[in-house]
Order: C-alpha cells, then sequence, then structure tokens
C-alpha cells in the first residue's frame, strides 16, 4: 500500500481510540496501533479506575487482533514521571493548579507517536480525540460537541497537526459507542476513564503520599489576615474550590489566594474571585502575537468553559515584554498554573499558562 495511506493510531484501550482505528481501517489506510505504557507497575496494575492500566494495554491488544491490524507497546514511563507526574507534584507544591493532560499530550502522549511513526517512516498520525482542524492546519473548536478536545492539544505545533487525521470529528459518544459495539469491539460498554491515571484514589491522597511532612497543617484565613480556621495543607487546595474545606461557618467560602511561604490559605465570598485581567507566561501562539492583538478573541481558562471574550495586551514592564489577557467581563474561572486557550472565532490561535491573578 501506498505509504501515503498508511497512519499510527496512539490507542489507549479505551472505545474512542478503537473506534479511529476501526474508521480509518474502512477509509483504506494502513493502520498500525501504538499503545503508550505511562505509569509504572505498581500504578499500571490498578484496573477499571483510570485510563493507561495494564488492563488497557490488553483491550488495545484484542481490538488490533479483532481489527486485524499490527499492534505495538512503548514504555514511556520515565518520561511520564518526568514530564507529568514531577510536573504535577511540584505545581500544587508551588501553590498553583496543574493541568496533567494538556502537558501529557504534548510532551509526551503525541510526542511518542510523532516519534514512533518518524521511525517507521509514516506520515499520518491519529488518536480518540474528537476534534477538527481548519484549512490552515489549525484546531478548531467544535462548539456542539461537548466531547470536543481542542482545549487539550492547543500547544502542538502546527507540523503536528498537519498530520493529525481526527476520524471522530463530527460523531459523539453515543455513536463512537454503537460503532463499536456493531463492529464486535469487546470493549464498547467500557466505562469512560475518571480521574488522573496516575492518582487512581484521587489528587489529595497521592499528594499527600509523595510530599509526605511537606504537607502541614496551616490557617485558613480572610483578606484582613483573621484567622477563620484550620486547613490540612495548603497544597490540597486550588483557587476557587467551596467544597471540601471542611469549615461549618453557617456560608460558603471560596478559596481566593494560596501563600505556600507562610502555609496560608485565604478564603472569602465568591464575588472576591471575580477578576478581568489575567498574566500569562509560557505561551505559545501559532500566529505572531501582534496579529491578534486588539483583536476579540474567545478565552478559554479552563476545559469546561464555554468561552470568555476579550483582548490580548502587550505591555512593557521592567524592561521585559510581559503578556495579559483582559475580559470583556469579570469571571471566576481562572486558576494560577491552569491553561488558557486563545480561539479566533473558532480557530485556535494559541494559549499559555496563568501565572497569577492581577
Amino acid at each position: 500500500m501506498d505509504k501515503l495511506k498508511r497512519v499510527v493510531v496512539g490507542m489507549s484501550g479505551g472505545i474512542d481510540s478503537s473506534v479511529a482505528a476501526l474508521l480509518l481501517k474502512e477509509q483504506g489506510y494502513d493502520v498500525i496501533g501504538v499503545t503508550l505504557k505511562h505509569l509504572p507497575d505498581e500504578l499500571s496494575e490498578i484496573s477499571g479506575k483510570t485510563c493507561c492500566s495494564l488492563d488497557d494495554i490488553s483491550d488495545a491488544k484484542m481490538t488490533c487482533y479483532t481489527l486485524g491490524i499490527p499492534h505495538y507497546t512503548i514504555n514511556v514511563t520515565e518520561e511520564f514521571q518526568k514530564e507529568v507526574m514531577n510536573y504535577f507534584v511540584e505545581t500544587y507544591h508551588a501553590g498553583k493548579t496543574p493541568s496533567p493532560c494538556v502537558i501529557c499530550d504534548e510532551k509526551v502522549k503525541i510526542n511518542k507517536i510523532v516519534e514512533f511513526s518518524d521511525k517507521m517512516g509514516i506520515k499520518y498520525i491519529a488518536t480518540g480525540h474528537y476534534s477538527k482542524k481548519s484549512m490552515s492546519d489549525l484546531l478548531l473548536w467544535d462548539k456542539n460537541n461537548p466531547k470536543d478536545q481542542s482545549y487539550m492539544l492547543y500547544r502542538l505545533d502546527r507540523s503536528v497537526i498537519e498530520r493529525f487525521l481526527f476520524p471522530l470529528s463530527g460523531y459523539e459518544k453515543s455513536e463512537v459507542r454503537k460503532i463499536a459495539r456493531e463492529n464486535g469491539i469487546h470493549i464498547h460498554a467500557k466505562p469512560d476513564s475518571q480521574g488522573i491515571c496516575f492518582a487512581p484514589d484521587g489528587y489529595i491522597p497521592f499528594l499527600k503520599n509523595v510530599l509526605g511532612n511537606s504537607v502541614e497543617k496551616g490557617k485558613f484565613i480572610n483578606k484582613k489576615g483573621e484567622t477563620i480556621g484550620e486547613h490540612e495543607g495548603y497544597q490540597l487546595y486550588t483557587i476557587g474550590q467551596r467544597r471540601g474545606l471542611g469549615l461549618n461557618l453557617g456560608r460558603p467560602f471560596f478559596v481566593l489566594e494560596i501563600r505556600p511561604d507562610t502555609n496560608e490559605v485565604v478564603i472569602g465570598d465568591f464575588d472576591e474571585l471575580l477578576i478581568n485581567r489575567i498574566e500569562i507566561i509560557n505561551h505559545k501562539f501559532h500566529y505572531k502575537i501582534e496579529k491578534l492583538l486588539n483583536k476579540v478573541l474567545i478565552a478559554r481558562p479552563r476545559f469546561s468553559s464555554k468561552g470568555l471574550k476579550g483582548e490580548l495586551i502587550s505591555e512593557i514592564k521592567n524592561g521585559k515584554e510581559k503578556l495579559y489577557f483582559k475580559f470583556d467581563k469579570k469571571n471566576a474561572e481562572n486558576s494560577e498554573g491552569q491553561h488558557i486557550v486563545f480561539y479566533l472565532e473558532n480557530e485556535l490561535v494559541g494559549g499559555g499558562e496563568i501565572k497569577k491573578v492581577l
């Protein structure tokens, strides 16, 4: 078969990537399945709670056998530990909120699929992401599909997006399950993975285990510095959090600020979370930033965001250029450390990390 018709599909062992491989085969592609072993053995043995378990690898192999396509497993545990797990812990320890899946897609998952494809001399790559791309090879936000995952892939280079095939573009999850069932894919009823793959019992037990004595009780305070209560360790909280504070004060309180140096967590009313300007660091744009200034952009400060209008602002401070985003309306969606993604109409033009709330 023509090499241009060959494609490497990242197979997670889930329904989405399985159906992606099936659809591409039906479209005439020579499909090769690849599964990445992310987790160390002690975590890989856990099944049924998150993705990336040994059972998931077995499911991917079985699906490839059913489809009659070759399957490879690549061990990326060292890279995953360094780039994702360490980043996750360090970000929480700094009093910020990480975006592990965004970083994993950029530095591990897609990166390794591209490396494997290059070694095999194969141009095209695919995954089970629900995404679309524009004629100029940029990602599009499909607002009609609640499963759209353009946010997660915003850090991919345009040269990588060029090679991407998105066979699930335009499909809804119920349709994908039906296709899997009708084609004898054994995992057609498999539940969607939930939570963080390396923290199957939740991120709080994971952080307590990894950080140990670094997680110490401290004070909940208000903006005046008055003590409101006691927290379990500043690393266990995130900006905007309301549930799980362990406070019984007769009305809801929200986390406004996290102060690692003093082990204090500032709490207050919801209105105090509302801001209209943030600083952006570690940004990655697919157009020159100058071309995006003074344009109306749609921002998503978190994956669940429905989109907020505003504009990019570039300023020189202390001899250094800094980038900000000013929202048209104040909102409470911003947490330091999370990633904010920008769209010009529905075309994804870039994004970056929220450094501080201003």
